[in-house]
């Protein structure tokens, strides 16, 4: 039987509404506070804090949900790692493992763009067979050349921090090499994926194999220097705790402010809540989570903190109606979030996985769910331009 939650005493509830007041008025809060906020439990503060965020959102971004039309394309899911946390991944020659080639690559985009789409985001599985000419950057940038040459007009949304290590790793290369051969050859943006929990002691224990901490955050950095924009993730509700999650917002938070006094163009232009979803990941991790799907009250919760302390710096947020669904996803709406994602047309990772939200949205399922709450919608491009 669970406990009964204590109610909160005067001088908590004082607190709190000091913390938020000084949100309200514009002024950047501790991580202390930030903390102060995740942790409540009390419904009644909870609410204080969901409004305080849906206002700032307001206040920063407007009453306008966008969204975009994007195709989701996963290459290949033969990986040299095993994160604890992927039922996607597979070895070369196991039952289940593709490797797509060009030709069905360029189909994919040919449907999306019949289907109006202005994005393709691609992603692929760290496949060291994955070359040409014995050289993993020529094979990656084969793949961008035809998509571009091809469909001049999408925009390109391509390769995470770790995928950009290991074509580095791969041909003895460096971080700023890969990123300019892939931004020249025509990839537009970076997804802030691979960045899990910015916590290497979490790290060791969910995805060991991946990156750490340092080398995520130095990539983003470097792709902000070279003038091209990333977007940025945290992958919630397994091992971590609400200090690592807080100090995970604190680095995208120090990423941007760097970016921004060095007059950078190029940014973090979104935050995306990936909560964990165990439901056919590897059976050590979902076992030491004991849950199969997330938990919407801890993901609202966290959504609504992640725009009180980011939404100055990184005003776009964005819940996952892939691991929430669109109805779950659709409250993240009234919690902070400005953006309701894209349509991909396809998903694979997350839906290995046992995520219920589905693999694809329609145009109409998104404009739908947005009108349901009575906002507006308005389609954007990649970086929050309006089409």
């Amino acid at each position: 039987m669970s406990e009964p939650i204590a109610s909160p005493t005067a001088s908590d509830i004082n607190v709190i509404d000091h913390i938020l007041a000084r949100v309200l008025n514009g002024d950047d809060i501790s991580t202390a506070d930030a903390l102060r906020l995740l942790t409540q439990t009390a419904p009644d503060i909870i609410e204080r804090i969901r409004f305080t965020a849906d206002r700032l959102r307001q206040i920063q971004v407007g009453d306008t949900v966008t969204y975009v039309i994007n195709r989701n394309i996963n290459f290949t899911n033969i990986c040299e790692q095993h994160c604890s946390f992927c039922a996607f991944r597979r070895d070369e020659g196991a039952e289940g493992a593709f490797w797509l080639s060009t030709e069905e690559i360029l189909a994919k985009a040919a449907d999306a763009v019949a289907l109006s789409a202005t994005e393709i985001c691609m992603q692929g599985g760290l496949h060291p067979g994955a070359k040409i000419n014995g050289r993993s950057l020529t094979y990656y940038l084969e793949l961008v050349i035809a998509i571009k040459t091809t469909f001049p007009q999408l925009h390109l949304h391509a390769f995470s921090p770790q995928e950009i290590e290991f074509i580095a790793r791969q041909d003895g290369l460096n971080y700023a090499d890969v990123i300019l051969a892939l931004q020249q050859a025509g990839v537009g943006s970076m997804p802030g994926t691979a960045a899990e929990v910015l916590d290497d002691k979490v790290r060791r224990v969910i995805c060991p194999e991946k990156i750490d901490s340092a080398t995520w955050i130095e990539i983003v950095t470097t792709a902000h220097r070279l003038g091209m924009p990333t977007t940025s993730t945290m992958l919630a509700g397994h091992i971590e705790t609400p200090s690592q999650q807080i100090a995970h917002l604190e680095q995208l938070k120090q990423i941007q402010q760097q970016a921004i006094a060095a007059r950078s163009p190029a940014r973090i232009t979104e935050f995306i809540v990936l909560p964990f979803v165990g439901q056919s990941a590897p059976a050590p991790l979902r076992s030491r989570v004991g849950r199969d799907q997330p938990l919407l009250a801890d993901n609202l919760l966290l959504t609504a903190v992640a725009r009180i302390f980011l939404g100055s710096y990184i005003p776009n947020h964005q819940p996952s109606w892939v691991k929430l669904g669109l109805e779950g996803a659709k409250t993240a709406l009234r919690w902070g979030c400005n953006d309701l994602g894209g349509t991909l047309m396809e998903e694979h990772i997350t839906t290995m996985a046992g995520a219920e939200g589905g693999t694809n949205q329609t145009v109409a399922d998104l404009q739908g769910a947005i009108e349901a709450i009575n906002r507006n919608y308005h389609q954007r491009s990649t970086l929050y331009e309006l089409i």
